[in-house]
């Protein structure tokens, strides 16, 4: 980073989003406590490993924020006009993230112990609080995204197998006390070992992607819809006793059945078929249990010829 000496224009900084709104006076003031600085491209302005007493406006050229390492994706990007460092600028905390110029950019700086130039100014301090609530938000966001990112299977959209346990616990525990019954389909897409050595991984790939979503469109919003691993699928179906969840089934398998083949980028690409267990959920059953039943009953539908339902 050089610190540049030289003025800066006061009128040149209207877009400034901590100046929006501030009157010439306090821009003025502000000014006076504040540094012209550059960074280069490729310049780290911000890390978690080096304390951070300044807050950053953005003349000219953006940052990138990164989350953990410089190797991770991206975040987000920081502007013109924008600013950076300002949560670390109050708490004197070392800054969370990682923040790197992605082109040559020119900052207006200001250091932490110049604070009070901006308690002078009821529109500074507005729009200092505007700046933290929104990292606030968005640190709640990265929150409930990471979390629903921990429960769903990225390749096919649906839940995986970590959510299945406190599907199962939710929904026996509704169940049991509302006296409903509770039932565990449990998917397998038949020979698909084969369907992989013969057509490529992709093609593979497509076909479970193929399958989620008909699976996903055939059922209530109610019912859960996992990837238990490889090409198996699970699907809890609370209030539904096993007639009338083997009646899904049916309908789940025919509904994969007629998809006769399937367009892709590398051409299109024959249809799959899926065999199916069924298992009733009883008031003792653990959810093991519950599983192994199902799967039995899966083991049988294979062992009978495939493109079936057991149980």
């Amino acid at each position: 980073m050089k610190i540049v000496d030289q003025p800066v224009d006061p009128a040149s900084l209207g877009r400034l989003r901590l100046l929006h709104g501030a009157g010439a006076d306090d821009v003025r003031k502000l000014l006076a406590q504040c540094q012209l600085c550059t960074v280069e491209a490729d310049e780290t302005l911000l890390s978690p490993r080096k304390a951070n007493h300044h807050l950053y406006m953005v003349l000219e050229g953006s940052l990138t924020v990164y989350v953990d390492s410089l190797d991770s994706q991206p975040l987000r990007v920081i502007d013109t006009n924008d600013c950076a460092g300002e949560v670390s600028f109050v708490d004197h905390l070392p800054p969370t993230v990682y923040v790197v110029a992605n082109q040559p950019c020119t900052l207006l700086r200001l250091h932490s112990r110049h604070i009070g130039v901006l308690g002078e100014s009821p529109h500074l301090m507005h729009n200092l609080a505007l700046l933290l609530c929104e990292r606030v938000r968005l640190s709640d966001r990265l929150i409930v995204d990471s979390e629903h990112n921990a429960n769903v299977d990225m390749l096919t959209g649906v839940f995986n197998r970590r959510w299945l346990e406190h599907a199962f616990e939710r929904d026996s525990t509704r169940c049991a006390m509302a006296g409903s019954p509770l039932c565990m389909l449990m998917l397998d897409v038949d020979r698909f070992k084969q369907y992989n050595d013969s057509h490529g991984h992709l093609a593979g790939d497509l076909v479970l992607s193929l399958v989620a979503r008909t699976l996903a469109a055939q059922l209530r919003p109610k019912d859960c819809l996992v990837r238990y691993g490889g090409e198996e699928f699970t699907i809890l179906l609370p209030e539904l006793a096993a007639e009338d969840a083997r009646a899904i089934g049916e309908r789940l398998r025919q509904a994969i059945e007629q998809v006769r083949s399937i367009p892709s980028p590398i051409g299109r690409l024959p249809g799959v078929t899926v065999s199916i267990g069924l298992a009733v959920w009883q008031p003792a059953d653990r959810l093991a249990d519950l599983i192994e039943r199902a799967d039995r009953e899966l083991y049988q539908a294979k062992q009978g010829g495939r493109n079936q339902l057991c149980g």
